[in-house]
C-alpha cells in the first residue's frame, strides 16, 4: 500500500553506483569536446527506521565511497590534468574523509523532510552531498508541486507512466538567494534558458536508476552566436542489493538520529553559496601597472583599450575604497579620465565613496573628471538608489563650474529613467530626485536654468512631466525646440490626444509663428504616433505653402515613411489617393533639404538603421543636421546615437534674407548629442555674431571633441547553482572605447560650408562561463573585438540656389576578431586549455543614400577647383 513515495526494504544494503558530469561549450556544440569533469562513486543506501504508525515515513543512510575524479571527455595522456594524480591528492585528505561521511534523510511520501549531516564539513562536500540528497525526492502519481531541494523552493511536474517517473523542475521558478545583475537594456544584456529533467527507473518499489540532466544556455542578445551553455548530468544506478544491517528501535525521529550519532545535526537541504579565493591573483596597482599603458588618450579608439577597461573593472570590483584611492591619487593627469570611467563603471559601494571622496566639486580646475565621472554615471549599466541619492545631494551644494551642475542634472534624469524601468519608481531617491527637478523647472526663471531642467526630463522621460514639456513646446527659440524633442523620445503611447493638438497647432501655426527646427519635430510626433487620416491629410496640404526650404524637407519625410514602411505609411498611402494632397505641383517643390532611412546592417539576431535628416534655411546655410543610429531586435530598440548639429542667424554673413519667425535670431551653431540613450549636454561652436567673427578668423578647421572615453555597454553576471553541487558563474562584459567629434567650417571666398561628424569606436567583448570546484576550476571564455570608423560629412555650396549639398556616410575598413578558450585548471597550476579563433576584416563601405544625393554629389566634386585646403 505505498502508494505516494518509493519504500525500502527492511535488512537490505543498495548498491548504487553515482557519477555526476560538469560540461561547458559553446552553445551548439557537441559535448564530445567540451571542457569539464566527472566525479564518480559507488554509493551505499540503507534503510535505518521506519515510523511505527506511518509506513511512509523513513530514515534512509545514504555513504558514498570509493571516489574518482576524470576527465569527463577521452584525451591523451599529455592533455589529461589528472594524469598520475590519486583522488586523494586531487581533492585534499580533508576533503574526501568529508565526502565519505554518510548522511541521513528523512523521507515522508517520497519527500525530503529533514538532511542530517555533520556540522563543520566544508560547503562544497555538503553541497554534493545535497546533490545527491535531491535525487532521492520523488512522487509516485502524476501531478505538480512545490518542492525544496539543492536548487531552492521550485516548481516541479511529475509524469508517471508505469515503472517510470519523469520530474521536471522549472528553474526561472526556484526561489534561492541570487547572486549579480544585468544590463539595463535588453539588447545590451544576456538572455538564459535553463531546463531540468530526472526519469526515474523503479523495481521492486525502491529506485532501479536514475538519469538527470539540467542545461544553462546564456546568449548574448545581439550577437547569439557569443553564448554558452553549462550541462550538468547526474546518473545512478542499482548494482546489487544485498544483506544489510537491521532496523533501529525507537518512535520518534530526533531519538533514533540521536542514537545513531550525536553530532548529526538536521540542514537545510537548499545549496550554501561557496565563496571561492583567489591564491594567486594580482593585487589592483599590480593590474593597473600591467594595463595602464593602453589607456592613454591617443589609444582610446584600439580595442586593446576597451579590453584593459573591462578586465580593469573587474578588479576593481574585488578592491577595497583605499586600494582604489590609492590609485586614483597617483596617477598623472593623462591616464586619470579613465581611471575614472572604470572606478565609476564599477558600480560597487567601496568604487563609488572612493570616488566620490577623491572629485572635489568645488574646484573648477577637474571639471574634465567630474563630467567624465557624470557621463560614466549615466551610462551606468546598473545605478543602485546611492548613486542617485549622492548625485542629488551634490546638486544641492556648491558646484563650481556651471557645466558641471548642468550635466549633473541631465545625468540625474538618466539614472531616474533606469531606477523607473527597473521598478523603482517609488524609491525614496528618485522620488527626491523627480520632485527637485519638476519643481525646480516650474520656478526656473532665466532661460539657461529652464534649457538645464528641460534636458533632464528629455533622458528622465517622466509621464507626469507631459504637461509641463507641452507647455514649452509654445515658447520661443531653443527652449521649444528641447521641449519638442524631448517629447519626440517618449513611447507614442504616451502622447496623448492633447500633445497631438499641441503638435498639430505648432505645425500649422494656429496661434503664432514658429521656427521651422520646431514645426518639423512636431510633424515627425505627429507622423510617428499613428496619425489619423485628417492629421496626415492636413500635413500634406500644407506642403507648398510652406517656406522653401521647408516644403522640400516636409516632401522627403514624407516619402521616406513610405520607402522605409513605418508605421504611418498605411494611412499615407490612403491619403495620397485623394488628387489634392497627391498632385504634380506639390510633389515637385524644389530645395536642399532631406530626410533619409536606410539599414547599416541587417542580422538575425539584430538590425541597425541611420537616418539622415538635413535641414537649411532659404538662403542655404545649415539649420539643422541631425544623424541617428538605431540598434533593434524583435522586443526591444536602443538609440545607440544621435548627432544634431545646429545653426540660425548666420544669414547676416553672406547678406542673405532670413525666413519668416527667424528674423530677429541670434548667432549660434552648437551640437547635441544622445549616446546609448543618454542625452550629453549640448556643446557650442559659437554663440553671438562677435564670437562668430572672432572665431572665423582665427579658425583651423580642427574638430571639436564631443565625447571621449571608456563606456560599460554589457554588464552581466549570474551566479548558478548546479543540481549536481557546484556553483557556475557566467559574466559577460562589453567595453566601448568611443572618439565622437564634429567640426563646421565655412568659406566665405568658395561660399561653401561644410560639416564632418567623425565617430571612432573600439568594442570589445569578453564572456566568461566557468564551473568552480574549489579543486578544479573549468569554463570557457569567448571574445570579441571590432574597431571602426563612421564618418559623416556634408558639403554645401551656395553660390547658387537651388545649393547644392552632399552627404556622404562611410564606414572604413574593420578589423574584426573572435576567439573561444575552453579550459580545465587544478589549483596546483596544471592547465588544460583549447583555444580557436578567425580575424578578419570586414571591408569598408560607402553608404547609398538616395539617388537625388548621388546626382548632387558628382556635380559638386565636378564644380570643385583646386582650391587651397586653407578655409579661412
Amino acid at each position: 500500500g505505498h502508494t505516494t513515495g518509493p519504500s525500502l526494504n527492511n535488512d537490505k544494503l543498495y548498491k548504487f553506483a553515482y557519477s555526476a558530469e560538469v560540461y561547458v561549450d559553446r552553445v551548439k556544440a557537441s559535448l564530445q569536446k567540451s571542457a569539464g569533469y566527472r566525479i564518480s562513486s559507488d554509493v551505499d543506501v540503507n534503510l535505518l527506521w521506519r515510523n511505527p504508525d506511518n509506513d511512509d515515513d523513513q530514515l534512509v543512510k545514504i555513504t558514498i565511497r570509493d571516489v574518482q575524479v576524470e576527465n569527463v571527455n577521452e584525451r591523451p595522456a599529455a592533455k589529461n590534468i589528472f594524469k598520475g594524480k590519486s583522488t586523494e591528492k586531487i581533492i585534499g585528505k580533508e576533503y574526501l574523509q568529508a565526502l565519505q561521511r554518510p548522511i541521513v534523510l528523512e523521507l515522508v511520501r517520497g519527500k525530503v523532510k529533514n538532511f542530517y549531516s555533520y556540522q563543520n564539513e566544508p560547503v562544497f562536500t555538503q553541497n554534493i552531498k545535497r546533490g545527491l540528497a535531491s535525487l532521492f525526492q520523488l512522487q509516485l502519481h502524476s501531478g505538480t508541486a512545490h518542492e525544496v531541494d539543492i536548487s531552492g523552493k521550485c516548481h516541479t511536474t511529475y509524469h508517471v507512466r508505469q515503472d517510470q517517473v519523469t520530474k521536471i523542475k522549472a528553474l526561472d521558478s526556484c526561489e534561492i538567494e541570487k547572486q549579480g545583475f544585468n544590463s539595463h537594456n535588453r539588447i545590451l544584456d544576456v538572455s538564459t534558458k535553463a531546463t531540468s529533467a530526472t526519469i526515474y527507473v523503479l523495481e521492486d518499489s525502491f529506485i532501479k536508476s536514475i538519469k538527470a540532466e539540467e542545461n544553462y544556455v546564456l546568449l548574448l542578445n545581439y550577437r547569439r552566436k557569443s553564448g554558452v551553455k553549462i550541462v550538468s548530468k547526474q546518473r545512478l544506478e542499482l548494482k546489487s542489493v544485498q544483506a544489510g544491517p537491521g532496523l533501529v528501535a525507537g518512535k520518534q525521529v530526533a531519538s533514533v538520529i540521536k542514537t545513531l550519532d550525536s553530532s548529526y545535526v538536521a540542514m537545510p537541504l537548499v545549496a550554501e553559496p561557496v565563496k571561492s579565493e583567489c591564491k594567486k591573483c594580482p593585487s589592483l596597482s599590480e593590474h593597473w601597472q600591467s594595463i595602464r599603458e593602453h589607456l592613454y588618450p591617443e589609444k582610446l579608439s584600439k580595442s586593446e583599450a576597451a579590453r584593459s577597461f573591462l578586465s580593469f573593472i573587474q578588479n576593481i570590483r574585488k578592491a577595497t575604497k583605499e586600494e582604489i584611492l590609492q590609485i586614483i591619487r597617483s596617477e598623472n593627469k593623462e591616464l586619470l579620465p579613465q581611471v575614472v570611467d572604470a572606478v565609476t563603471s564599477a558600480q560597487t559601494p567601496e568604487s563609488l565613496e572612493a570616488v566620490l571622496e577623491f572629485l572635489d566639486f568645488k574646484d573648477a580646475s577637474t571639471s574634465t573628471l567630474q563630467e567624465r565621472f557624470l557621463y560614466a554615471c549615466g551610462f551606468a549599466s546598473h545605478p543602485s538608489e546611492m548613486l542617485l541619492k549622492s548625485l542629488t545631494a551634490k546638486f544641492k551644494g556648491n558646484i563650481a563650474n556651471e557645466e558641471i551642475r548642468e550635466t549633473l542634472v541631465i545625468v540625474m534624469g538618466a539614472l531616474i529613467r533606469k531606477l523607473c524601468d527597473r521598478e523603482g519608481c517609488k524609491l525614496p531617491a528618485v522620488v527626491e530626485a523627480k520632485r527637485l527637478i519638476l519643481s525646480r523647472l516650474e520656478k526656473a526663471k532665466k532661460d539657461d536654468n529652464v534649457r538645464m531642467y528641460l534636458l533632464a526630463l528629455k533622458n528622465a522621460l517622466l509621464p507626469e512631466a507631459i504637461p509641463l514639456l507641452l507647455k514649452y513646446t509654445e515658447s520661443e527659440g531653443p527652449i521649444s525646440n528641447i521641449a519638442a524633442t524631448a517629447l519626440q523620445r517618449y513611447d507614442p503611447s504616451f502622447l496623448t490626444k492633447e500633445v497631438k493638438e499641441t503638435m498639430n497647432r505648432i505645425y500649422h501655426q494656429n496661434r503664432k509663428v514658429h521656427e521651422k527646427t520646431v514645426r518639423t519635430t512636431a510633424a515627425a510626433i505627429i507622423l510617428n504616433s499613428n496619425p489619423s487620416y485628417m492629421e496626415v491629410k492636413n500635413i500634406l496640404l500644407s506642403i507648398g505653402e510652406l517656406p522653401l526650404e521647408m516644403n522640400k524637407y516636409m516632401l522627403s519625410m514624407i516619402q521616406d515613411i513610405l520607402n522605409f514602411e513605418m508605421p504611418s505609411s498605411k494611412t499615407v498611402r490612403q491619403v495620397l489617393k485623394d488628387m489634392r494632397a497627391h498632385n504634380y505641383d506639390r510633389f515637385s517643390k524644389i530645395g536642399s533639404s532631406s530626410a533619409y532611412s536606410g539599414y547599416i546592417t541587417r542580422g538575425p539576431d539584430v538590425s541597425s538603421t541611420y537616418s539622415l535628416d538635413i535641414l537649411y534655411s532659404g538662403s542655404g546655410i545649415l539649420r539643422r543636421s541631425n544623424m541617428n543610429i538605431r540598434i533593434f531586435d524583435r522586443k526591444a530598440e536602443l538609440h545607440a546615437s544621435q548627432v544634431v548639429i545646429e545653426a540660425q542667424g548666420l544669414e547676416s554673413i553672406i547678406a542673405a534674407t532670413p525666413d519668416e519667425g527667424e528674423e530677429n535670431l541670434d548667432s549660434f551653431a552648437g551640437m547635441s548629442a544622445i549616446l546609448f540613450d543618454v542625452q550629453l549636454r549640448p556643446v557650442t561652436f559659437f554663440q553671438g555674431y562677435g564670437d562668430l567673427m572672432s572665431k572665423m578668423f582665427s579658425a583651423t578647421g580642427d574638430p571639436i571633441n564631443v565625447v571621449k572615453g571608456l563606456i560599460l555597454l554589457t554588464d552581466y553576471s549570474q551566479e548558478i547553482q548546479l543540481q549536481s553541487g557546484p556553483r557556475a558563474s557566467a559574466e559577460f562584459l562589453g567595453g566601448l572605447a568611443i572618439d565622437i567629434s564634429g567640426g563646421m567650417e565655412f568659406s566665405l571666398w568658395y561660399r561653401e560650408s561644410k560639416t564632418n561628424v567623425k565617430n571612432r569606436v573600439a568594442m570589445f567583448l569578453a564572456g566568461n562561463a566557468e564551473v568552480d570546484s574549489f579543486f578544479i576550476k573549468t569554463g570557457m571564455e569567448t571574445t570579441l573585438e571590432v574597431e571602426t570608423t563612421l564618418d559623416f560629412i556634408s558639403t554645401v555650396q551656395f553660390s547658387q540656389y537651388p545649393f547644392l549639398v552632399c552627404m556622404q556616410m562611410d564606414r572604413v575598413e574593420s578589423p574584426f576578431r573572435r576567439y573561444v578558450t575552453k579550459y580545465e585548471t587544478l589549483p596546483s597550476g596544471r592547465r588544460y586549455t583549447a583555444r580557436r579563433g578567425k580575424a578578419e576584416l570586414l571591408p569598408g563601405n560607402e553608404y547609398p543614400l538616395h539617388q537625388e544625393n548621388s546626382n548632387m554629389c558628382r556635380k559638386v566634386f565636378s564644380t570643385k577647383s583646386d582650391s587651397s585646403s586653407n578655409w579661412f
